[in-house]
């Protein structure tokens, strides 16, 4: 069988779907188009120009021809995964089509965040969404994030710090961590938060200027930490923070991080409590003010998921599922 899976992959996830394909004997590939930039100095002032006076990005035009044209190497594929198919113009996923016969879409960005015209989404033969909002109001398939990490129980691991987060810039999620923030100083819990994105250079600058107390560090970075890394911050963590975006409710990648590390769960995300592996002594849902925060949270022991319902998350069955390996999935 041969699959291939089409994604911007910026923070590097999909290619551990990839990996698990092949683990399974199928002949999998994946075209990643964030690895496609400009070649010199000259294409981006090019593009630059383009995009003011023409309206063009030329970035974008390469980056659809690089997909048109690694299929075209490629050939016929049993089944394509196109990973939020908003990066992709109408005629570029009508040219993914003709390559096979199951063209399938994840939706891990809710519609309300990244809009997907209907006529794109009528191309596809199955369509999976993380959020459930959109699973009720469209119909899509519900499908969570997947547990990519290799299980590390907690007993092989001797955190220092009570909470850790590392996230894109959002409004929201600062805003949030603001008052996040007061309630550990309050607690007087060890945490670290890291916040990535080229809006947040104004923050970095100010913390150059400002005293930092000991146990309260965030920074502020336009610099992407490596994927390869994190697992090493987060085991130096008894919890993982996760916070939503504005009108989205699906389950980020941090809670199955958290899940694979034995780590505790803080979010801002009321619909956790419908998952199956919710229990309160894991997971703890912050209300507006963060006043439901103690101390005691971080101190308690971690409680094991059953291990028929950890399965349910890991990449195996998210693949099996997915492409249908095996029917039970």
């Amino acid at each position: 069988m041969k699959i291939c899976v089409i994604s911007f992959d910026f923070w590097g996830y999909d290619h551990y779907i990839v990996d698990a394909l092949r683990s399974k004997n199928i002949d999998a590939h994946h075209i990643k188009i964030a690895d496609v930039t400009h070649s010199n100095f000259s294409e981006r002032a090019k593009n630059a120009v383009s995009k003011i006076f023409l309206n063009k990005n030329l970035k974008t035009e390469k980056r659809q021809r690089f997909v048109t044209d690694s299929l075209h190497q490629l050939g016929y594929q049993d089944q394509i995964l196109v990973m939020n198919p908003d990066t992709f113009d109408f005629a570029t996923l009508q040219e993914i089509r003709k390559y096979t016969s199951r063209l399938i879409t994840y939706l891990y960005d809710s519609l309300d965040r990244v809009v997907v015209d209907k006529e794109k989404l009528d191309l596809f033969d199955k369509i999976f969404s993380f959020d459930i909002a959109d699973v009720e109001k469209y119909g899509f398939e519900k499908l969570t994030n997947y547990i990519y990490l290799p299980f590390c129980p907690e007993r092989k691991q001797n955190p220092e710090m009570d909470l850790f987060y590392i996230t894109s810039y959002d409004n929201k999620r600062v805003e949030f961590i603001k008052q996040l923030t007061k309630r550990l100083l309050q607690i007087q819990s060890k945490f670290q938060i890291i916040v990535i994105g080229k809006k947040g250079w104004k923050h970095q600058l100010r913390n150059v200027f400002i005293q930092i107390p000991e146990n309260l560090h965030i920074l502020f970075s336009i610099k992407k930490i490596s994927h390869k890394k994190l697992p090493e911050f987060y085991k130096n963590s008894r919890a993982l923070l996760d916070l939503t975006r504005e009108n989205q409710y699906g389950l980020s990648f941090r809670v199955f991080e958290a899940l694979a590390l034995e780590k505790k769960i803080i979010t801002d995300n009321e619909l956790i409590k419908r998952y199956d592996f919710y229990n309160p002594k894991n997971i703890l849902v912050l209300n507006e003010t963060c006043s439901n925060l103690e101390k005691s949270f971080f101190e308690t022991p971690y409680e094991k998921v059953p291990e028929e319902i950890y399965y349910r998350y890991t990449l195996e069955h998210w693949t099996d599922k997915v492409f249908g390996l095996n029917k039970k999935a």
